[in-house]
């Protein structure tokens, strides 16, 4: 008996334990919001619950001494966060099409924005309740995807590079070749989702990472099929296990994320390719189906809050749209202590980088539904074969051929030799 209560007790105290770290986690005596955010009345929205859907990896989120963002949120306005993830944007997009969930507020990138709202999927925006849209700069205003700008408030960009281990590769990458280096088989990460992929392999081949020729995108598919047997995993937020433990060589990964995979391994280092790369843009949207549209804009005018925006900044290290985030002196210092070239990393100089390219057309653009099918057809078909995939089968062909031959001939001499005890 007295063994039940010691392990009982022993349950609560480290449920105890927990509890209070977390309540530890959520500590930020120190953070605060600006006057004017603070100056809002919420009182009428208190005790709603919103959904947000957002990528992996892409808040402030308590943990590493960081602020909480989505719990100082709800500390200021009592509206309540129900937050979940996605991985790509071609995920949230079959999730919001299906209806099985209603989100207050999405963080879908450019091309998946212009599609939302040719289909009407999102709604527009009431600026009066985002007044700290005001922090967002003008070169993040009225883009391609939303020139009228009405659907969306810019939360992160960035580009797509190269991340590599200095320790498992001997030289120093230019392009997206390594990526295809046989010399580093089963060493490569390869980004799991068809829009990136294919776009690497069109830069690869010099083709418009918007093009609608099928003989293209089919030629993209055959390029990423000759990558596949070298591919050691296809990979979204796993990435930062494989890489930071040193069990990949090499991937395409976004920049930001790459500062982060670098502050637990300095090994690894990263550059932008010289046949372009992409430039994203995510932002903030509702979608039609929201029921609390009042208070999505709440909340998204919170992450427009400077301190909010700097927090968020710092801890997922990815360009911020917001003026008032490079302007912070704090936020300077953190960069330069990340890594020496991280300010170079996530606010590069284009004209510099790619001085003979129009660097507008490395912006992902949406695809008509017949190149899109298209383009989704083809990645299905290489997700599931390969010249490996061809390989085995044929040798599974001769070895069944192998084998019957034996068996044909076992069964004969079995034949003959009865043959001849019968006689």
């Amino acid at each position: 008996m007295k063994r039940v209560f010691c392990a009982i007790f022993a349950v609560i105290l480290v449920i105890s334990a927990f509890v209070l770290a977390s309540c530890k986690s959520h500590e930020s005596s120190d953070f605060s919001v600006t006057d004017e955010t603070a100056a809002i009345d919420y009182s009428k929205y208190a005790g709603i619950t919103i959904n947000v859907y957002n990528w992996g990896e892409y808040i402030s989120d308590g943990t590493e001494d960081s602020v909480d963002v989505n719990y100082e949120f709800t500390k200021l306005t009592g509206i309540k966060v129900n937050y979940t993830n996605f991985s790509t944007n071609e995920d949230m997009y079959s999730k919001l099409k299906s209806g099985a969930s209603a989100y207050d507020v999405i963080i879908p990138s450019d091309y998946m924005i212009q599609q939302l709202i040719d289909e009407g999927m999102i709604q527009k925006l009431n600026f009066d309740n985002i007044p700290n849209y005001k922090y967002i700069e003008d070169e993040f205003k009225g883009l391609y995807f939303d020139q009228t700008n009405e659907y969306s408030v810019a939360y992160n960009c960035g580009m797509v590079g190269i991340i590599y281990n200095t320790e498992l590769v001997d030289y120093d990458p230019e392009t997206w070749d390594i990526l295809w280096d046989e010399k580093l088989n089963d060493q490569i990460l390869m980004i799991n989702n068809p829009r990136d992929a294919f776009g690497i392999a069109e830069f690869k081949l010099g083709y418009s990472v918007n093009t609608t020729d099928f003989d293209e995108l089919t030629k993209a598919k055959d390029e990423l099929l000759k990558q596949k047997p070298l591919v050691k995993a296809y990979v979204m937020d796993e990435i930062y296990n494989k890489m930071e433990s040193g069990a990949a060589a090499v991937s395409a990964y976004y920049a930001g994320d790459y500062l982060s995979m670098y502050e637990n391994n300095d090994k690894l280092a990263f550059v932008y390719p010289k046949e372009g790369t992409n430039i994203f843009v995510d932002a903030c949207c509702i979608p039609t189906s929201a029921e609390h549209k009042e208070a999505a804009e709440l909340y998204i005018n919170f992450l427009c809050d400077p301190n909010v925006a700097v927090c968020n900044a710092e801890k997922i290290c990815y360009r911020s749209p917001n003026k008032a985030v490079l302007e912070n002196e704090e936020y300077q210092e953190f960069l330069a202590d990340l890594h020496d070239d991280a300010m170079d990393i996530l606010y590069p100089d284009l004209n510099e980088l790619y001085p003979e390219k129009d660097t507008d057309d490395f912006y992902f653009h949406r695809l008509p539904s017949d190149a899109l099918s298209k383009m989704t057809s083809l990645w299905s078909e290489l997700k599931i074969t390969s010249t490996e995939d061809s390989d085995s089968g044929a040798l599974y062909w001769i070895s069944g051929a192998f084998i019957v031959a034996i068996i044909a001939v076992f069964v004969l001499l079995k034949i003959r030799k009865s043959k001849r005890e019968h006689e």
